[in-house]
């Protein structure tokens, strides 16, 4: 059936669409709706469950990290929008991505933004328990500084899943 629209609206606040067509065959009249229809990014936790991202999560880890530091509302949210955006496009063609990667892209932009912001998240997120493992990232942190940080700063993503898989909770997103 061929037709034309003639007549376009946006209807429930910019979630469906009414358009007025006509048939070219016929010239008959009719209305179509039509609805965005968006799957939410999944997270995968370690432990294998799904559930769908969320950005306040995300945010309140951030901002938990950068508590008392020199850094701007505006680029907490910059670096928010950058994080959501970058696991949007990792996530894009299955519509997940696994929590590890979610918390390793969020240490990279941390670790460009604040160094102690980096080695705070670190700590909650690889869940440091000795004064060791804190000692440790520092001294990474300050032979590194000025360089770029390594794909994996502290921890290989392997000795990190294996470590969390004995331990699920305490996860940040």
């Amino acid at each position: 059936m061929d037709d034309k629209v003639i007549d376009s609206r946006t209807l429930a606040n910019g979630e469906s669409i009414r358009r007025r067509r006509e048939c070219l065959g016929c010239g008959f009249r009719f209305t179509s709706y039509e609805r965005i229809e968006e799957k939410p990014l999944m997270v995968v936790k370690r432990d294998g469950r799904r559930e769908p991202f969320e950005r306040a999560k995300l945010e309140r880890g951030i901002v938990r990290a950068l508590e008392k530091r020199p850094i701007s509302q505006l680029s907490i949210e910059n670096l928010v929008n950058e994080i959501e955006d970058e696991a949007a496009m990792h996530g894009k063609t299955a519509n997940e991505i696994p929590s590890v990667e979610l918390g390793e892209m969020a240490l990279r932009k941390l670790y460009a933004l604040d160094k102690v912001a980096y080695v705070r998240f670190a700590s909650v997120y690889r869940k440091f328990e000795t004064m060791d493992e804190f000692v440790e990232v520092i001294e990474r942190v300050e032979g590194l500084l000025g360089e770029e940080p390594p794909p994996e700063a502290d921890k290989s993503i392997e000795d990190t899943e294996a470590a969390e898989k004995s331990s699920p909770s305490g996860e940040l997103f």
